[in-house]
């Protein structure tokens, strides 16, 4: 392959596997908005380098466990308050029942989500606990766990800001889990920003969360939202953050680019969506920031273009249910499979599943685990075509 060469000094030593500092990466942002093409060549190569032509998802099912939830953000219609229609709080028998269609649809990921701890705000939360024999949303997850790994799929917990504790525990039946950064930014917290009323969105919290999955070594997804009212170096600090704790723990195994939509019934409904060359260009810094991360946006929030991302850097669709809504944007339907793949093709790339944890983190999980895992995998550490199909 003839190597790129570019007039930009600070892309061409990314692409001879230096580290670009905070300063560069600002500068490469500012010349992007005048023209982006030497940032997505950059983005393109390097994805090619690291991951080849393969663009990966997860074949899941999304459970919503419980949508009380202790804080409010101003763009999130997942929270439900009690006595709304959309409130969910499934029992052990409607888990157990969707885990069975999830295995007959031949999901690989059961997608475990709660609210911030709702047992701490919401007496239904404390009931309908103590009606399902728990204390905690935390034992009711276990539960959950040790129930989807039975039935022959492997869970991906992401309930917000669990104690080391909870999550000490969790890690021994999930393969991976996640939580979002969102932003590392305080000035996002404060009067009439977006996470004012959001204690667990505080930077510093997030942040110890992050810091003891790698105490731990849980495999974690974590990410940013673009578009929520920040600025450029907030969202080159986020993504600093992130890799600072990969640097320090190597268990970051992917970071999600989510692009803000704004819902209809939340007090940023006026507020536009994320700018889809903005959001780009961030998708692109995102790859030469880390240029082997595994690097994932979520399809149907981009559903008219999301394969031209495949050409700013990223190598994964996430999650896609062939059988449950996406509860935390469900205006937002998942693309078909079939559809994510032929469009993948089109644009030059071959569609694999994966499970919710990547090849190259295997290592963090048990025997058990691993083992579990073996029985429809493929040589490549991915599931068998013959199995997702």
């Amino acid at each position: 392959m003839n190597k790129l060469v570019l007039n930009s000094e600070s892309l061409n030593n990314v692409l001879d596997n230096k580290e670009i500092s905070r300063q560069s990466i600002l500068e490469v942002y500012q010349h992007a908005v005048k023209d982006p093409n030497e940032l997505f060549s950059t983005a393109q190569v390097l994805r090619k380098k690291h991951k080849g032509n393969t663009v990966t998802f997860s074949k899941k099912a999304f459970f919503n466990i419980i949508n009380l939830c202790k804080d409010s953000c101003s763009y999130c219609t997942y929270k439900a308050e009690p006595g709304e229609e959309k409130l969910s709080l499934m029992s052990k028998q409607q888990i157990t029942e969707l885990l069975d269609l999830a295995k007959k649809y031949r999901c690989v990921e059961a997608l475990f989500v709660t609210g911030e701890q709702p047992e701490q705000r919401y007496q239904e939360a404390r009931d309908w606990l103590r009606e399902n024999g728990f204390r905690t949303t935390s034992e009711y997850l276990i539960h959950a766990s040790e129930t989807a790994l039975e039935k022959g799929l492997f869970p991906h917990t992401n309930a917000g800001n669990l104690n080391f504790e909870e999550m000490k525990e969790l890690k021994k039946t999930n393969v991976s889990m996640g939580l979002m950064l969102e932003n590392i930014s305080d000035r996002l917290t404060e009067k009439g920003m977006p996470h004012f009323l959001a204690a667990s969105k505080r930077p510093k919290a997030r942040l110890e969360i992050l810091e003891n999955s790698g105490k731990l070594g849980i495999p974690m997804t974590t990410g940013i939202l673009v578009g929520i009212g920040e600025n450029i170096e907030e969202i080159v600090d986020s993504l600093l953050a992130i890799k600072q704790l990969h640097q320090k723990y190597g268990n970051i195994q992917e970071v999600i680019l989510q692009n803000f939509q704004p819902k209809q019934d939340t007090r940023m409904r006026g507020e536009p969506s994320a700018d889809e060359k903005y959001f780009k260009i961030i998708v692109a810094l995102s790859r030469i920031i880390m240029p082997k991360m595994n690097i994932q946006i979520p399809p149907n929030l981009s559903p008219r273009s999301y394969q031209s991302f495949l050409s700013v850097g990223i190598n994964d669709w996430g999650g896609i249910s062939p059988l449950t809504p996406d509860f935390v944007n469900p205006e937002f339907s998942w693309p078909e499979i079939n559809r994510v793949e032929e469009n993948s093709k089109q644009a030059g790339f071959d569609l694999k599943c994966r499970f919710p944890i990547y090849p190259e983190f295997f290592s963090f999980i048990s025997k058990e685990l691993q083992e579990k895992m073996e029985k429809v995998q493929d040589e490549e550490g991915l599931v068998k075509k013959e199995y997702w199909r």
